[in-house]
């Protein structure tokens, strides 16, 4: 027994010595290996939140961007608008002014002309009349004669 205990002893020195310490060596350098590879993992997704991020504030400037762009597009076409509004408005109303100065002439030469024909017709019709001595029915006639003739001038 005594022998047994010694070979145990010895066993267990000789395990401790070629395979315990190589076994707890390989065993830490395997937890370092996998602490190392964790820490590098949250590196990486660390780097990956901040990317993540980064890309979210572009993505919202951008879209921020965007919207003022469309915006000011807005804003343009308003004003475009209503500067376009505007020259038309004033270009009715230098048309429209036109063609009531355009129609006051013709008026105006309308009445002259006829001014001028009534009174060449009053003169041919008092020259007649002196002319001739006629009776009032003649008269009328005369003169009804020369208005259906100034009438049919002026259609």
């Amino acid at each position: 027994m005594i022998i047994q205990l010694l070979t145990f002893i010895i066993l267990l020195a000789l395990i401790t010595k070629f395979a315990w310490k190589p076994l707890m060596n390989v065993m830490q350098e395997r937890e370092q290996h996998i602490a190392s590879e964790i820490d590098q993992a949250e590196q990486s997704n660390q780097e990956a939140k901040r990317l993540m991020n980064e890309a979210n504030d572009e993505l919202k400037n951008t879209r921020q961007n965007a919207q003022q762009i469309i915006d000011d597009a807005n804003e343009t076409a308003k004003n475009q608008q209503a500067e376009l509004i505007k020259a038309a408005k004033e270009e009715a109303a230098r048309i429209k002014e036109n063609a009531r100065l355009e129609i006051e002439q013709e008026r105006d030469k309308a009445i002259q002309a006829l001014q001028t024909q009534v009174g060449s017709l009053s003169v041919q019709i008092a020259s007649k009349v002196i002319e001739k001595e006629l009776s009032e029915t003649e008269q009328e006639k005369l003169i009804n004669d020369y208005l259906d003739k100034v009438g049919e001038d002026n259609e």
